[in-house]
């Protein structure tokens, strides 16, 4: 089951693939989706603490739960 999280500073298309990039070389194989207009990403199979590393990393603040 995906996890929800809170992500702020998400404005376009491309910050939608930097995020979903960042996860995905954090966890290879999770399953990313981003609500951009909610700044909400779903994660199934990486655990908060990487997706968190990867979204700071990224350049994104990385919010909690959403």
């Amino acid at each position: 089951m995906a996890e929800k999280y809170k992500v702020d500073g998400m404005t376009c298309g491309g910050c939608v693939r930097s995020v979903t990039n960042a996860i995905t070389k954090a966890a290879p194989g999770a399953a990313v989706t981003v609500d951009l207009p909610a700044g909400v990403v779903s994660v199934d199979g990486a655990p908060a603490d990487k997706v968190k590393a990867a979204v700071e990393g990224a350049g994104f603040d990385f919010k909690g739960a959403a």
